[in-house]
């Protein structure tokens, strides 16, 4: 991927030259162009095309945005609700990811996301402890962040 990236810039730098204009728009159609090109050749290229890395990490952000947005209308309705008929509590989310950098994305991912926060990792890091401020089934608040944000992040690490 890191190849790759060098050798977007070097085309968008080249066709910069090749116009003789040395604007930030003329790199930019360069850098557009190579996009393309790669694309095109990216079977001779050994590593995956970097754009659908891109384009994961893209939809990881736009998927965080989505649940950050629910969750504040969730929190905004308890709020404005005349009697309270919350059930905190803490559950045990199980964890397929491996490294700690995947861990700590998806604990940060849980906690900035509100009624929910991450407390503790257990030591052999196959669970994370999360506090959530309504938990009507705590299969499905299981499901709904593995199926979201545990996936997500799979995609864009491995």
């Amino acid at each position: 991927m890191p190849f790759q990236i060098v050798l977007n810039i070097t085309i968008a730098i080249m066709w910069m030259f090749l116009n003789e204009s040395y604007q930030f728009s003329n790199f930019v159609v360069g850098y557009l162009i190579g996009i393309f090109m790669l694309f095109l050749l990216q079977r001779f290229i050994p590593d995956e095309y970097y754009m659908k890395r891109v384009m994961k990490i893209i939809y990881l952000v736009l998927l965080f945005i989505k649940e950050l947005m629910l969750s504040n209308v969730t929190i905004l309705k308890w709020v404005y609700k005349p009697n309270l008929d919350m059930e905190p509590g803490i559950f045990a989310l199980p964890i397929d990811l491996k490294s700690n950098w995947e861990i700590t994305l998806l604990a940060n991912l849980i906690t900035l996301t509100p009624g929910t926060l991450s407390i503790a990792v257990s030591n052999d890091h196959s669970y994370i402890y999360v506090h959530a401020m309504n938990i009507e089934d705590v299969e499905e608040e299981i499901n709904s962040i593995k199926d979201s944000f545990e996936k997500a992040i799979k995609e864009v690490t491995r």
